[in-house]
């Protein structure tokens, strides 16, 4: 016990270090920076042994990060860009699960044996995005309000409505497949189950943060607000992620029309930047140590190509679902190429790694080392390319 304390202590302190030391976040962000610290600590048998489960990512990780992103999350451009936000976290996730499911089997197929069910579990695993490594970037460098609500807001989303996507493939991959029928109504009722539960839970413990004055009282009441609605959610088997997402959503309308925002965002913002970096530190250093083992495979040159053709094909499908979405707002080519490459891999893809890796499924693996080679790349490449690409677009809009 005392040995796993100063096991997560010490990766506080490299976190620490990686923020404090690196000046230059936009070109450097600090994210890509620890992966690749952990997977140098990998090979060192202290950090090497460091427990790191779904569970633990899943439950105690991801409640917190997706709370503060979605109460920080100003709900009135959530919905002036809901159309593109709501589109690309659900078709726009079933298109591309389908897409790059096929461009993974036909790429792989002359050099290793998997069946399209994996190929289509891989898919699945590589659909969530997450935009931390981005967004600051992007919020900084372009000042576009159309591509940093977009990637914010759907990354909020899909990771909810993609983790359910998951649960179907993997209940097909492990078992029997469910029907069309079966697999919509387990769809539609772990999404809106979570989204009606949060809903609740942000209603009322945002009333009673209002009447909670003392500062400490409600940073305690808002701990409650994230976690509890992930646990009830989870409870009756709907979508935790949607539950608490929506709750912090909730809450931040609620406090947005509070004429108390000024003192209760000041009072939130301080606890939960803090709570905030320091899981960022421990999630993306844990993200390159569970990595380490998997990357050293023999499949780079498959795995390569893939990758370069599921940027393509998310390109694509951002291309087609932005064009196509009737709205006041008119995204330019520019816009919509960002969005697309924003779309990094992160928390949520490692999570259901490990959830394959646990069952022990046939080529479970395989499937890890391809999927988890894949993050890597994507949290190095895209990562380190936002702020070239961006600075680009930017000069091109002056010119």
């Amino acid at each position: 016990m005392l040995e796993d304390v100063a096991l997560f202590v010490s990766l506080l302190m490299i976190g620490y270090l990686v923020y404090t030391l690196d000046r230059n976040k936009q070109a450097f962000p600090a994210p890509p920076v620890l992966v690749l610290i952990g997977l140098l600590l990998s090979f060192l048998p202290f950090y090497s042994e460091v427990p790191i489960t779904a569970s633990f990512i899943y439950h105690i990780l991801l409640p917190a990060l997706l709370f503060v992103g979605a109460y920080r999350f100003p709900v009135q451009q959530f919905f002036r860009y809901r159309r593109f936000i709501l589109l690309l976290s659900t078709a726009g996730i079933v298109a591309a699960v389908f897409l790059t499911a096929a461009a993974f089997f036909a790429v792989s197929l002359p050099f290793m044996t998997i069946s399209f069910i994996a190929a289509l579990l891989i898919a699945a695993v590589l659909i969530p995005t997450d935009p931390v490594s981005v967004i600051e970037i992007l919020s900084s460098d372009l000042d576009d309000e159309l591509v940093t609500s977009v990637v914010e807001g759907e990354s909020m989303i899909n990771d909810g409505t993609s983790i359910v996507v998951f649960s179907l493939v993997f209940s097909w991959y492990v078992q029997s497949p469910p029907t069309f029928l079966e697999g919509t109504s387990q769809l539609l009722v772990t999404s809106l189950g979570g989204t009606a539960i949060g809903a609740a839970f942000g209603w009322l413990f945002s009333l009673a943060l209002h009447y909670t004055h003392e500062r400490s009282y409600q940073i305690m009441l808002s701990i409650i607000i994230a976690y509890a609605s992930f646990i009830a959610a989870e409870a009756v088997h709907a979508s935790g992620v949607l539950a608490v997402v929506t709750a912090g959503l909730f809450l931040s309308h609620r406090i947005k029309a509070s004429s108390r925002e000024s003192h209760l965002r000041e009072s939130l913002d301080g606890f939960w930047e803090i709570i905030e970096l320091s899981i960022l530190s421990l999630l993306f250093l844990l993200i390159g140590i569970a990595a380490g083992p998997s990357l050293w495979n023999s499949y780079w040159h498959v795995i390569i190509l893939f990758f370069l053709f599921m940027v393509v094909l998310r390109w694509i499908v951002v291309e087609l679902i932005m064009r196509a979405t009737p709205s006041i707002h008119n995204p330019t080519f520019s816009e919509r190429f960002l969005v697309s490459i924003s779309g990094v891999k992160g928390a949520v893809s490692v999570y259901l790694i490990l959830t394959i890796q646990e069952s022990a499924a046939d080529q479970a693996e395989l499937i890890a080392a391809v999927a988890f080679s894949v993050v890597f790349l994507s949290l190095l490449l895209q990562s380190l390319a936002i702020h070239p690409a961006a600075r680009f677009i930017r000069f091109l809009g002056r010119s």
